[in-house]
């Protein structure tokens, strides 16, 4: 497996459906014996640190990311011990969610999120670990403008912004009439402040590719306006807000809705693109993708479909495509 791009898993996506969910040797098993995957992305919780060392130890794969989210005013002190956490498996990134609200309900601000990414950074150079600020909704990325701020925020300052780009976050909004107007992102198109589809110029994607923040990637399929799951619920009786297509063709009975593999394109060209900037500038920090198909409600919630069956054609595909790519830039 090639060594110049790492492509790994995230542990909670190694199961086939939410029905039955394997234990943590299980997992490691599973992703051992597919043979596609050079890492497991996850940020053990305390009591299981132990149980993880043992079955890194026993299987061969390593924990080379962790992954949590995080409330500002509250969580400082486990951001930093998951970055400890993260270096004592030999982990060389941190994926952090941090949530639109602090612990006394403000909303973060802009100055507020550059000042904790500088903080953590500091600390994440001196362990070899990278914290990388997360594309995701629910969190305060999901404004997509906030996210240009945030980075020239920390610019100006002489920090090196790093990102996780989820697109998959992007792409699902695309059409998605409900979705736009979360966290007004309907207004910044009105405003010509923001374009999604990676087809048109001056698109979100490209803006964050070009401006090398792409440090990490999360790759899990999803197609514009996807449907949404309404296979799962959340407690207040919503249906899942459907963040996840299956990639692989599902068999009669397994998914809700029409499978269309050509919707997918979008999906597929902007990781090419994550690819080309790796490939053609020498101070890319991408070095690993993690594929993050999950059972959670917004997600893969209810379905019949193999989770970890997609993922690992997820993994075959972006191998290939790196391939591809690779031979296509020399």
């Amino acid at each position: 497996m090639t060594q110049d791009l790492l492509i790994g898993i995230s542990g909670g996506g190694v199961l086939h459906t939410d029905q039955h969910v394997p234990d943590i040797d299980t997992i490691f098993s599973m992703v051992k014996q597919a043979g596609v995957f050079d890492y497991i992305e996850r940020s053990p919780p305390p009591l299981q640190v132990d149980e993880f060392r043992r079955a890194v130890d026993k299987h061969g794969v390593p924990l080379l990311s962790g992954s949590f989210f995080y409330m500002l005013g509250r969580d400082e002190p486990l951001m930093e011990w998951h970055l400890r956490i993260a270096q004592s498996f030999g982990g060389k990134a941190l994926n952090m969610q941090i949530l639109v609200h602090d612990a006394e309900g403000n909303r973060v601000t802009n100055e507020r999120l550059a000042d904790t990414f500088l903080w953590i950074s500091a600390i994440g150079e001196k362990l070899g670990v990278m914290p990388c600020f997360e594309i995701h909704v629910n969190m305060w990325s999901e404004r997509f403008t906030r996210v240009q701020a945030v980075g020239d925020l920390v610019e100006r300052r002489g920090g090196t912004f790093n990102i996780t780009f989820d697109h998959s976050h992007v792409i699902f909004k695309i059409g998605n009439a409900g979705e736009l107007d979360v966290e007004n992102n309907r207004a910044d198109i009105a405003a010509g402040l923001l374009e999604l589809d990676p087809a048109k110029p001056g698109n979100i994607s490209d803006l964050w590719i070009a401006r090398n923040w792409v440090s990490h990637a999360h790759a899990r399929s999803a197609v514009p306006n996807n449907p949404v799951n309404i296979w799962a619920k959340h407690p207040d009786g919503r249906y899942g807000r459907g963040i996840q297509y299956p990639f692989i063709r599902p068999k009669p009975g397994e998914w809700h809705a029409d499978w269309d593999e050509a919707l997918l394109e979008p999906w597929k060209e902007v990781l090419r693109r994550m690819m080309r900037h790796r490939l053609r500038h020498a101070d890319s920090r991408l070095r690993q993708i993690t594929v993050e198909m999950i059972p959670a409600v917004d997600y893969g919630g209810g379905a019949k479909y193999s989770i970890f069956e997609n993922s690992v054609a997820i993994a075959e595909w972006l191998r290939a495509t790196w391939a591809k790519e690779a031979s296509a830039s020399f």
